[in-house]
């Protein structure tokens, strides 16, 4: 069993920046990749970016050259940052970290992250 806890969500000016962190810890042995997704209301989950155990990374065209993810790669547990610069109103929404391992995929509870004036 894996578990996640994600911190660093808030309230931001169009501009700004915000650090989202996900810690993984428990069976996290089994983790190859880790990555955020994100839900905007009544708007479908969609893929942020993801990062490899060995540093390969993948970005939503939307974020590309302002968020960058990072990985914090141990023994016994797990952790990805996501960076997110110069943000926009539209980047408004529930942030989920996801753990994709070799026996089960984890999702973390979500944290709000509202770009506002």
């Amino acid at each position: 069993q894996v578990r996640l806890v994600e911190s660093g969500g808030g309230l931001v000016q169009p501009g700004g920046s915000l650090r989202l962190s996900c810690a993984a810890s428990g069976s996290t042995y089994n983790i190859y990749r880790m990555g955020w997704y994100r839900q905007a209301p009544e708007k479908q989950r969609e893929l942020v970016a993801l990062i490899t155990t060995g540093g390969n990374t993948n970005y939503a065209d939307s974020v590309k050259g302002r968020f960058t993810i990072s990985i914090d790669n141990t023994k016994n547990a797990k952790n990805t940052d996501l960076q997110m610069n110069s943000l926009k109103p539209e980047d408004t929404a529930v942030y989920y970290c996801k753990v994709d391992s070799y026996l089960k995929d984890y999702w973390g509870q979500g944290t709000q992250v509202t770009v506002s004036s």
